[in-house]
């Protein structure tokens, strides 16, 4: 018993010590202190002993290294071949705002096999070889021929991939002044769960992005210190054989002698379905980290672990992830075979089964060679299925009961909420939907970095729109008054984000797209790491006191500053929608359905005491407005 309980007291500075190996650049392996073999003196045959327990509970190698953190070594370098692959390619950024520059390049897109970045309602990215921007130019109006500029500026895109893998410490940030934040002295210590989370930018885990190689062990620490509250889970295994790894973070009393124990309540949070999109990943073991060692420590965060469980899924795509590392950086899908052998993988956040459309009118879903390939049937993805029934199973055999639902994903700072498939369907609780999505952007917005994130549903967030109508639509009643909707860039069914909210049931499901907006695109420098972390963070802190103020968790609720109007009430299942609703102890009107002499119902708002109607105020203040409504159940 001496024994054991030594070598688990041993084990924390042991694998730290490990993970320190792992995780810096190993380009420079003898010039870097951790690197180092330290002189130490002859253990003693205690010492010894214990060092072999931990070895071999472990699975350390000779040297006290496991053998994934020595494969980091391998992984955590840029390619050689990565100026070759880049160095003919260029990114650029196209400014829309006509239907026909719209559809001219998404068709140009579907023909030409164009990797099409990212595209908001302003701007559309693309990246092809400098040879095609030619052909390209040709295929559209002549209104994009002067409306386009490189989006990393006068960045080479291979310097640009180079500079997001690790460097060796020491080496300056290639435009340090181009950066948000600065990074972390060259002091830095080692990762260590005891640090604070005011100390995470001297963390040297999340100084870098990680190869999977050093995230996985990172998980299998987690779970082994913080034993209280952490647990390792295995989503499912990928198309090459990988196990997808999770954490199940989460403090609540067990009663064995229950036959029937109350279901759990859980968040899902997970990231990297496109293998690219590396701050994703870094971002959800971030907020893991965060929560994990927040616990005891931040009242809220405790509160919040003691009421909901959340499970952190840094990559459901393993695979792609490590080819990313080892192979292409900029690579989006999984690695499963297709019926081109030479055109390999699938668009995971395409695949899921709820309104697939692979087999629709767009070339790029149909075509293996797509960045954007759907699959021939869905869930034909080996990833998509394993998420898909682990989830099922835990709702089914679990008492888990999915309540939200967070998708990472990179860029262009929204958060989507659904449909994705479709704008003509609307879900059933919109309102809320919308109420939690401009209260996430909010607390993300007045956080330390302030920055902003638009709200859409998905399926606008997958299309483009004009600022106005046309004057060729404006009488036409089928037309939305304030923006036109324009041809999507890509397909949008088949989302993870539509299938959890209408096939599991998740009431709050979300997809959020991370910074940046300007010329980073997927490669944001690894100095907004920890920005990004931080103000998902705010996001998620904000998300968890919503939830418990929703399902009347006490100690948890949205602060409302100054706010007397909008005090947390429940629908009386008795009271029709068109009643009044009036708050606890008071009599004061909250809103009511007024409907017109042309028989259409419209919605007031009470503000202070004074009535607007939806539509008359702007901006923000309509959006926050939709606090006050009455929350459906």
């Amino acid at each position: 018993m001496r024994l054991s309980c030594a070598a688990l007291l041993a084990l924390p500075a042991t694998f730290l010590s490990t993970l320190a190996v792992a995780v810096p650049s190993p380009a420079y392996p003898d010039q870097h202190p951790f690197l180092q073999s330290p002189s130490t003196p002859e253990r003693s045959r205690w010492r010894r002993l214990s060092g072999k327990l931990i070895d071999t509970v472990w699975g350390l190698t000779h040297d006290g290294h496991s053998p994934a953190a020595s494969m980091a070594k391998a992984d955590a370098q840029a390619p050689p071949h990565t100026f070759a692959r880049y160095g003919g390619d260029v990114v650029l950024r196209f400014n829309i705002s006509t239907p026909d520059e719209a559809k001219s390049l998404a068709d140009a897109a579907d023909t030409l096999l164009l990797d099409v970045w990212e595209f908001t309602q302003d701007w559309v990215d693309i990246r092809l070889a400098k040879d095609i921007v030619r052909p390209l130019l040709g295929l559209l109006p002549s209104s994009l021929q002067s409306s386009h500029a490189p989006l990393l500026g006068e960045r080479d895109l291979a310097q640009a991939i180079y500079d997001t893998y690790p460097q060796p410490r020491g080496v300056a940030a290639a435009h340090p002044k181009e950066l948000h934040h600065t990074g972390p002295s060259l002091g830095a210590r080692p990762f260590s769960p005891a640090l604070g989370q005011d100390n995470d930018e001297t963390n040297i885990f999340f100084n870098d992005y990680q190869p999977f190689s050093v995230i996985e062990p990172w998980m299998r620490l987690m779970a082994s210190l913080f034993t209280t509250h952490v647990r390792k889970v295995n989503i499912g295994v990928s198309v090459q054989g990988r196990d997808i790894p999770g954490l199940r973070v989460g403090v609540h009393p067990t009663n064995n002698q229950v036959e029937n124990p109350p279901n759990r309540k859980t968040v899902l949070i997970f990231g990297g379905q496109h293998a690219r999109e590396w701050i994703s990943t870094s971002t959800v073991t971030y907020l893991a980290y965060s929560f994990i060692t927040g616990y005891g420590k931040s009242p809220s965060i405790t509160r919040i672990l003691e009421a909901f469980d959340i499970v952190f899924i840094p990559t459901i795509n393993p695979d792609g992830y490590i080819y990313t590392w080892e192979t292409d950086r900029l690579w989006r899908k999984n690695r499963q075979p297709t019926n081109l052998r030479f055109c390999q993988g699938i668009d995971l956040d395409r695949n899921f089964g709820f309104q697939w459309d692979g087999a629709g009118d767009s070339t790029t879903a149909g075509n293996p060679c797509s960045e954007s390939f759907a699959g021939d049937h869905p869930f034909q993805a080996v990833e998509t299925q394993q998420l898909a029934a682990w989830a099922q199973n835990e709702t089914e055999h679990h008492n888990v009961d999915f309540v939200a639902m967070l998708d990472l994903h990179s860029y262009s700072q929204q958060i989507l909420y659904p449909y994705s498939y479709s704008c003509d369907d609307l879900p059933a609780n919109m309102e809320n939907l919308e109420e939690l999505a401009f209260g996430l952007g909010k607390a993300i917005r007045v956080g330390a970095h302030g920055h902003n994130y638009e709200v859409l549903s998905a399926c606008e967030g997958n299309s483009i729109f004009s600022s106005s109508p046309s004057a060729s639509d404006a009488n036409d009643e089928s037309t939305p008054s304030r923006r036109k909707l324009l041809p999507r860039i890509v397909p949008s069914g088949g989302s993870a984000l539509d299938w959890f909210y209408a096939a599991l049931s998740v009431r709050f499901a979300y997809q959020v797209k991370l910074p940046d907006r300007g010329m980073y695109g997927f490669l944001l420098p690894r100095e907004m790491i920890v920005p990004t972390g931080k103000e998902t963070l705010d996001a998620l802190l904000y998300l968890g006191e919503f939830l418990g103020e929703t399902f009347g968790v006490e100690g948890l609720g949205v602060k409302k500053e100054g706010d007397e109007v909008g005090k947390e009430f429940k629908q009386d299942e008795s009271v029709a929608p068109q009643d009044e609703i009036e708050t606890e102890g008071e009599g004061e009107k909250l809103s009511e359905v007024v409907v017109g002499d042309d028989g259409d119902e419209t919605e007031w708002i009470v503000i202070e005491g004074s009535e607007y109607e939806d539509g008359e105020l702007e901006g923000e203040d309509v959006r926050w407005e939709l606090k006050r409504r009455m929350r459906r159940r």
